[in-house]
């Protein structure tokens, strides 16, 4: 799918997740200091770990059902996943959840969304913005709308559950299972 000047090495691939996170940690730290935004609470507690565990299945299924019904979007995914999973081995996937899932999540819901407001508008700018963010090529704007969507959903779940514990436990869990069954999938069809 993916033609020889798009392919990037596994260790590319984990410097860059590492050094993106690092970044948009760095940003979200500095708009806190420079904003005095107060970072929306991360409590654990087991209601909310459910929570963003079924946020995290509702999105793997839904994403799986588009797929199936909106081509655009299926060929624009698998673009995504094929550039970024393809190098990674099954250990690599852990990473793959966690570092997107913690910075993207302190940056997009925990620090933007309060700085903007706290209300639906800044869960709409900030989704928007995360979508962007997915933007690898113009050609897989499908996937940045999905992004954008998958973006409210999570922005939404810290808007009325006022704990960043949610969406950090559901984009984690999103991440690392839409790659791994991609990975499954990917590894069955060569093998046939």
């Amino acid at each position: 799918m993916s033609n020889q000047s798009e392919s990037f090495s596994r260790i590319q691939i984990l410097i860059f997740m590492g050094v993106t996170a690092l970044i948009l940690l760095i940003i979200a730290q500095f708009w806190r200091e420079l904003g005095a935004i107060n970072l929306i609470p991360i409590r654990f507690n087991l209601e909310d770990f459910f929570l963003g565990v079924m946020i995290a299945i509702g999105i793997v299924g839904a994403s799986s059902i588009l797929s199936q019904i909106w081509e655009d979007y299926r060929r624009s995914a698998e673009a995504y996943l094929e550039l970024i999973v393809t190098p990674l081995v099954f250990s690599d996937l852990i990473w793959l959840g966690l570092l997107p899932g913690l910075s993207e999540e302190l940056l997009f819901r925990g620090v933007m969304i309060p700085a903007l407001g706290y209300d639906l508008f800044a869960v709409i700018v900030s989704s928007i913005l995360f979508g962007v963010l997915h933007l690898s090529n113009v050609q897989n704007w499908h996937y940045v709308v999905w992004a954008i969507i998958v973006g409210f959903v999570l922005g939404y779940s810290v808007y009325i559950t006022n704990n960043l514990f949610v969406p950090i436990i559901a984009h984690s869990l999103t991440n690392f299972f839409s790659s791994l069954m991609w990975k499954i999938k990917k590894r069955t069809t060569e093998a046939k």
